[in-house]
């Protein structure tokens, strides 16, 4: 399933991702996830419970190679200690492989092999979305939540994130939350849409009943509404 989160800047969006991954603690209330409240735990066991996330700006670790960065990603997976990183003993290093193979797969997967090597500082904008992306898919998750995915792209790069979204979606079989600006993007990848104003949610459901919410209408989509197409 693929959801999308709209509505204006300071509606809270990406607030509520923040929440959503321990960021932020919400003031009352629960985020329940598998049955599970979420408020009040680490970022990192958050994350070891299936729920991964990118950024609105993106957040490499620069200067470290794309391999690197993607088997950074998988450290809530790795039960390797301090003492085996020194010894370099027999599991170590068997984990160690693996999670370089793996990173590997996560990167052709993405469209960057061959780019393993490369400075993340380096590659072009696209690219590095994909990067960041990789990094989160190796955390593993069943919640990939994505903050403006096509920001700052040109048309053809936005129809090819489209289209990656949705290979996540199929062959990963993950759920999908993103937060999305761009309105053609939203009606054409969404299976549902919710829409926040002031922290508030002011209608949810199909990209076609969403369209059609004249409260919407006022809040965000504007006249160009009725031009949006699924």
């Amino acid at each position: 399933m693929i959801a999308s989160l709209i509505g204006p800047n300071g509606a809270g969006k990406t607030t509520f991702f923040n929440c959503i991954t321990g960021f932020y603690r919400p003031e009352k209330g629960a985020i329940l996830f598998d049955d599970e409240d979420l408020v009040g735990l680490r970022t990192d066991l958050i994350t070891a419970r299936g729920i991964a996330r990118t950024f609105q700006n993106i957040r490499l670790f620069a200067n470290m190679t794309a391999l690197e960065n993607v088997m950074v990603g998988q450290h809530t997976r790795m039960k390797a200690g301090l003492l085996g990183a020194v010894l370099r003993d027999a599991t170590t290093m068997a984990e160690e492989k693996r999670v370089t193979r793996r990173a590997r797969e996560l990167l052709e997967f993405v469209g960057l092999k061959g780019r393993e090597n490369e400075l993340a500082k380096n590659l072009a904008y696209g690219s590095q979305r994909r990067l960041e992306i990789a990094r989160a898919l190796a955390t593993d998750p069943k919640l990939l939540l994505l903050d403006e995915p096509t920001a700052g792209m040109n048309p053809q790069e936005n129809a090819e994130m489209v289209g990656f979204i949705r290979r996540l979606r199929d062959e990963l079989k993950l759920t999908i939350l993103l937060i999305e600006h761009h309105m053609k993007v939203v009606m054409t990848i969404s299976d549902r849409v919710t829409v926040l104003d002031f922290g508030e949610k002011i209608a949810e459901g199909t990209p076609t009943e969403v369209q059609k919410n004249p409260r919407v209408r006022e809040a965000y989509l504007g006249k160009e509404y009725g031009e949006i197409t699924a």
